[in-house]
């Protein structure tokens, strides 16, 4: 069942939107992020160019970034490209403090990141 836009609080969800595109929402922490890597996997199998779009995102921790890391080695392993929309400023200032930015946004972060990463 969809939650058509409204993230339940402690729970992760992955939808797929269609051409390699999903929506994640909810809370990405360690007691969300195993079941998502898990779904992601079998979500990711049949899509090319991969696009998350984390904008319903409702908080997320150390181990949200881990997940976007986790699933930045997926793509790579199987020669594909991801890229991340809408990045909550908890991770964005996780991963600049963590000094992995580049890592995730490249040399030219996405302008949502670029902002919450400023703000």
């Amino acid at each position: 069942m969809s939650t058509l836009g409204k993230p339940q609080l402690g729970k992760a969800q992955l939808e797929p939107l269609g051409g390699g595109r999903f929506r994640v929402s909810g809370v990405l922490d360690a007691g969300t992020v195993g079941a998502l890597l898990k779904q992601s996997r079998g979500e990711f199998a049949s899509a090319g160019q991969l696009e998350l779009d984390l904008a319903s995102v409702a908080e997320a921790d150390s181990a949200g970034l881990a997940l976007l890391i986790e699933w930045m080695r997926i793509a790579k392993e199987a020669g594909r490209s991801i890229r991340f929309d809408n990045v909550p400023g908890q991770i964005s200032a996780l991963a600049r403090i963590s000094e992995v930015e580049d890592l995730l946004f490249g040399s030219s972060p996405a302008p949502s990141a670029a902002a919450a990463a400023n703000a």
